[in-house]
């Protein structure tokens, strides 16, 4: 007679066969590696099959029996979840898992205040915070691994993924404040052309900015590339070069405590769009739809978030722009 299987030993068994891997499973799940094992061989006993050939150097592979048993967790645990919506609906709360993507250089800045206080107003809901690139998120999506995305709108075209904009971030410069374009309230990209750039290398991010420059007829010069928003503003603020960024924390300092100030961008350019990704055909479950809502609450072109407000810059570069008139900063 079978013993009673969990429903976390089953998430754990899933998240392994997605990843491929028990290490890439624990660090998704925020646990040991060791609990994922575990989990695996519980359920292999129990069932009396092997679900998954174990490689050293290639992690997981699914056996046949594998995959059909996966499908069925997927199912099972699909399932349960539509218990909590029922509850909800029922005593009026709002409950259960909730899985949470943000897209990494907002991660620091917008999640932590969202899905924390999310999760305080509902003491039932089991929030989970996952960032990664935004390939990643929407990848995520479409493997279930999480219900909604915070993200850009770069690249989601696609027929599958549902994207709603919340707030316009226009493109600025930052510099150290030794930099003599720290005097300027404003620059234009073709004076900024031949000077250093530091270029956040994410992808899709990595296009867009060297698209604003395409459009204005111009090529950046680009000195040093990171995959990391902190790496990029200490390279900054230590005078390797400018960069060009959307989002503005609220602190002006780097992390290795120099100051950084923030430029306007002269004229108009297309600005990235923070929004909510999901997927199209998804039935979100009553804990997904009353995060979004409180999302919609909490974003605006007023109000970010951990951020400064992005309208109010965006006002002020249409503002300064037909008034500026220094020639070494002037298109």
């Amino acid at each position: 007679m079978l013993t009673r299987l969990t429903f976390r030993q089953l998430e754990y068994c899933l998240a392994a066969g997605e990843f491929g891997s028990v290490a890439k499973a624990a660090e998704y799940i925020h646990i040991s590696p060791s609990s994922i094992s575990a989990a695996i061989t519980q359920v292999e006993t129990e069932l009396s099959v092997t679900l998954f050939i174990r490689r050293h150097a290639q992690g997981l592979s699914l056996t046949p029996a594998g995959v059909e048993v996966l499908k069925q967790i997927r199912l099972t645990l699909d399932q349960a979840l539509s218990l909590y919506d029922i509850a909800n609906n029922t005593q009026h709360l709002v409950r259960g898992p909730l899985r949470v993507g943000c897209f990494t250089p907002l991660a620091a800045m917008i999640a932590p205040e969202l899905c924390q206080g999310f999760a305080r107003a509902h003491p039932g809901a089991e929030v989970l915070q996952i960032e990664d690139h935004h390939e990643g998120l929407i990848e995520r999506l479409r493997n279930a691994q999480i219900d909604v995305a915070i993200t850009y709108d770069l690249n989601v075209a696609e027929s599958d993924i549902e994207f709603e904009a919340l707030a316009s971030l226009p493109p600025f410069v930052i510099v150290s404040e030794t930099d003599p374009l720290a005097q300027n309230r404003i620059t234009s990209l073709k004076a900024l052309a031949k000077r250093p750039m530091i270029l956040l290398d994410l992808p899709l991010s990595r296009e867009y900015f060297l698209s604003l420059f395409r459009e204005a007829g111009v090529s950046p010069t680009i000195a040093a590339r990171s995959t990391s928003p902190d790496v990029l503003r200490s390279l900054v603020a230590n005078g390797v070069g400018y960069s060009l960024a959307n989002v503005r924390p609220r602190t002006n300092v780097s992390l290795d405590g120099k100051r950084l100030v923030s430029v306007n961008l002269k004229g108009r350019h297309r600005p990235m769009k923070l929004g909510l990704a999901w997927l199209k055909d998804q039935k979100l479950r009553s804990v997904v739809e009353a995060f979004m809502e409180r999302c919609r609450a909490c974003i605006s072109d007023g109000h970010v978030p951990g951020m400064s407000a992005p309208g109010f810059a965006g006002r002020v570069a249409d503002a300064a722009a037909p008034e500026h008139h220094d020639t070494a900063q002037s298109d």
